[in-house]
């Protein structure tokens, strides 16, 4: 029982730690002059992913790079599946409203150059800088597009645009009334928290693992997976209760391509991920064909129905008592 609570307490522990570090990088850089948009694009992204970023590099440098690649795998296929199918059976999600094409299209190139790598048997460092290479580009393209959807709209509010600061855009996490000191408490807790949390968890997990018979793989693809999943599934929740459709995709669309650009990214840069034969045969293809379950809600412009929800949240269940078995 006690591997259990303490992997409990480690995902706790990074979530809550992850959530401090944005607080404290989103208000630093903007009391600093750093603009809202650059900081929604870059320091909110990689603060919300920094659990599983953790969890990747701590589980390499620990001698368990399967967890790793389990954890960015399983998260990926669990967003598509869970984190779009249980929000669906509560509310019907409207996504026939939503523009999504354009990152969803970086989102498959991603999945695709990802498995392209995934062949060569391991991510290393050339893969490493193949997928960060990738990431900078969509950064940048997000970025340009930010600024010239910026620049169209206060061309077509002139006049309120004269009486408004531009940086002043909506960031999460953003408090301008936030004190220096509760800003360097946020960091402070943040960058402690992460650590700790991720070598809770990836210790305990192993732990597990080894407990049933399992392999680190399947802990990741499973258990720390739907860990780090879920602050995914709690705001794709809310922005489904609030008929907020294009929140809820672009939260997953933009989650996804992220784990799969950045965490094996920047943890090639620590050590290498060997990739086990059950990546290649099974997992990688599921998340792929998970991705591509999608294209009717992307392109076609129709609503995830209650219908839909309960069919991919199935899937879902399915996925891991096979995996599991």
């Amino acid at each position: 029982m006690m591997p259990w609570l303490l992997s409990g307490l480690g995902l706790v522990i990074l979530l809550l730690a992850g959530d401090a570090l944005v607080k404290g990088a989103v208000n630093l850089s903007l009391r600093v002059g750093v603009p809202a948009l650059i900081v929604s694009l870059t320091i909110v992204a990689f603060g919300t992913s920094a659990p599983e970023l953790l969890i990747s590099v701590n589980a390499v440098l620990e001698g368990k790079p399967g967890l790793a690649l389990g954890n960015v795998v399983g998260s990926n296929t669990a967003n598509i599946l869970l984190v779009l199918g249980v929000p669906a059976i509560l509310s019907v999600l409207h996504t026939s409203a939503c523009e999504t094409r354009k990152t969803y299209n970086f989102m498959l190139a991603g999945s695709v150059l990802f498995i392209a790598l995934a062949m060569r048997g391991t991510f290393d460092l050339v893969a490493g800088l193949a997928l960060l290479a990738s990431l900078s580009y969509v950064l940048f393209d997000a970025f340009r597009d930010a600024h010239n959807h910026r620049k169209e709209a206060n061309g077509a509010a002139a006049l309120a645009a004269q009486n408004a600061d531009p940086d002043e855009d909506e960031v999460e996490g953003a408090d301008p009334d936030m004190p220096w000191w509760q800003i360097i408490v946020f960091l402070v807790l943040g960058l402690i928290g992460l650590p700790l949390g991720a070598d809770l968890l990836v210790d305990n997990a192993s732990i597990i693992a080894a407990r049933y018979g399992v392999s680190d793989s399947v802990i990741g693809l499973t258990l720390v997976a739907l860990g780090t999943s879920l602050p995914e599934l709690a705001t794709t929740v809310m922005a489904a209760l609030r008929k907020q459709a294009d929140v809820a995709l672009g939260n997953v669309i933009g989650s996804n391509m992220f784990n799969l650009l950045a965490i094996i990214g920047i943890t090639t840069l620590v050590g290498e991920i060997p990739v086990d034969r059950e990546f290649l045969v099974f997992d990688l293809w599921v998340m792929l064909a998970a991705s591509l379950l999608i294209i009717p809600f992307v392109y076609f412009k129709r609503d995830i129905t209650r219908i839909w929800g309960i069919a991919l949240t199935a899937l879902y269940l399915i996925y891991v008592v096979v995996v599991l078995s």
